[in-house]
């Protein structure tokens, strides 16, 4: 039995996630936790060091590389890998990143009972179900709009406290140009002032308020 256990890495920033994910897991006859991780680069490196079977993965890392970023570069060495991401994040964007990255399924932390060690065995076994909420995320997703590249490295700025003319200066562009992206934001989150954006922004996932 020993030999076909379930290898499980855990990834999450809290250790008392960590350490309750692993009490779950542990009492599986069929599975074992073989490491932690508590940072996105940290969590490439057991795995490299590691492989194993299934990787439980949080999206909210360090800002150095997100739980989406550590995904895909786990993925792009070892195209193998089998994810399931576990978070707190329930926007639309973050789903749609990280099943894009190459995450088998998508559960959420605070809706999560008793499907995570079911889930665990049909995803080793190649499944990979997604849950109702976030298939009802994603079919939102399509009637919604997106916003791009350059509308999303305006937006983070926001939160800083910078003016029009300083969020151009830094991405030097003109303040017309920045206005332009800032009009198109608000048309698209369907908000209208910079306080606003940034709460649509951040529910849906476009960016991360600190």
């Amino acid at each position: 039995m020993e030999q076909n256990r379930i290898r499980i890495l855990v990834v999450d920033d809290h250790a008392v996630v960590r350490k309750g994910l692993t009490a779950t897991i542990e009492p599986e006859p069929d599975m074992e936790v073989v490491g932690t991780a508590s940072t996105g680069m940290q969590a490439v490196e057991v795995f490299a060091a590691l492989q194993p079977d299934i990787t439980i993965m949080d999206l909210t890392l360090t800002p150095e590389l997100s739980g989406t970023e550590a995904i895909r570069a786990i993925r792009s060495d070892f195209p193998q890998a089998r994810i399931i991401v576990l978070t707190a994040a329930k926007g639309d964007e973050d789903i749609h990143r990280a099943l894009r990255a190459g995450a088998a399924t998508y559960l959420l932390k605070d809706s999560l009972g008793d499907e995570l060690i079911p889930i665990i065995r049909e995803v080793h076994a190649g499944g990979g179900t997604i849950p109702p909420y976030v298939a009802r995320k994603l079919a939102d997703r399509v009637t919604q709009t997106v916003l791009t590249p350059r509308e999303v490295e305006v937006l983070q700025m926001v939160p800083r406290g910078l003016g029009n003319r300083d969020i151009a200066k830094s991405l030097g562009i003109s303040q017309l140009t920045l206005e332009g992206h800032m009009k198109n934001i608000f048309t698209k989150l369907n908000v209208h002032d910079r306080t606003q954006a940034v709460v649509v922004a951040a529910q849906r996932g476009f960016i991360q308020i600190d």
